[in-house]
């Protein structure tokens, strides 16, 4: 336990310590943290508005906030997390000003790509990556996984996000999301089990027309 509290204290120290050289205005540290926290944060602007040019401009006005209002940062959370609670009160602004979801393009699966091999749905071999269609199936998997993934619930898709994909903490995601520890859970737990689900339900479609005789699709008549 005190190593820990050691570690929070050495955490607390380092983001009091960067907090004072931004507002020094010291461009190094600055984009030293946007650069470390830059994706991460368009991923999350990006589990309310969608992917596109709204989710990078949600980032860039938090980004313009952060700057503007580093000097109201109390030390009551980490930098990281008072920068994430900034991007999601600006993606639901946003979300809620809009009235719209921006549909997620044709590339999503180029940043992920690799990626939900921290889902933990599978470690090692997924029981149905064996055979001939294991390598399309095992390519299809990531698209297959981002599209459940756009369809969860908002804050199912938020939760998941940063625990499976940026591998945030329990404690981090909380924080960030304004959640108790069980509500994350269950939220964590829900989003997995539909994610799951879709990915069964459409490999076990591709397995049966892949199974299927030539011409089953067509009754002779």
């Amino acid at each position: 336990m005190a190593g820990e509290g050691d570690e929070a204290t050495k955490a607390a120290e380092a983001d009091r310590a960067l907090v004072a050289r931004i507002q020094g205005g010291d461009v190094a540290a600055l984009s030293a943290l946007v650069d470390a926290l830059h994706r991460p944060l368009l991923r999350i602007a990006e589990t309310y508005v969608g992917r596109g040019a709204t989710a990078e401009d949600v980032v860039q006005e938090a980004w313009a906030s952060v700057v503007d209002h580093i000097g109201e940062f109390e030390g009551r959370s980490s930098v990281k997390t008072w920068i994430v609670r900034i991007v999601v009160n600006k993606a639901k602004t946003r979300k809620t000003r809009d009235k719209r979801f921006v549909s997620q393009d044709d590339e999503a699966g180029e940043d992920l790509e690799g990626r939900f091999s921290g889902l933990g749905f599978f470690k090692g071999s997924p029981a149905f990556a064996s055979g001939p269609e294991e390598t399309l199936l095992c390519k299809e998997q990531t698209s297959w996984l981002l599209t459940a993934l756009a369809a969860l619930p908002e804050t199912q898709r938020a939760v998941v996000t940063l625990r499976d994909v940026e591998e945030w903490s329990s404690e981090e995601v909380c924080n960030a999301l304004d959640l108790t520890e069980s509500n994350q859970r269950v939220l964590l737990h829900r989003g997995r089990q539909r994610l799951r689900a879709a990915l069964e339900a459409r490999v076990s479609a591709v397995r049966a027309v892949q199974g299927s005789p030539k011409g089953a699709e067509e009754p002779v008549r």
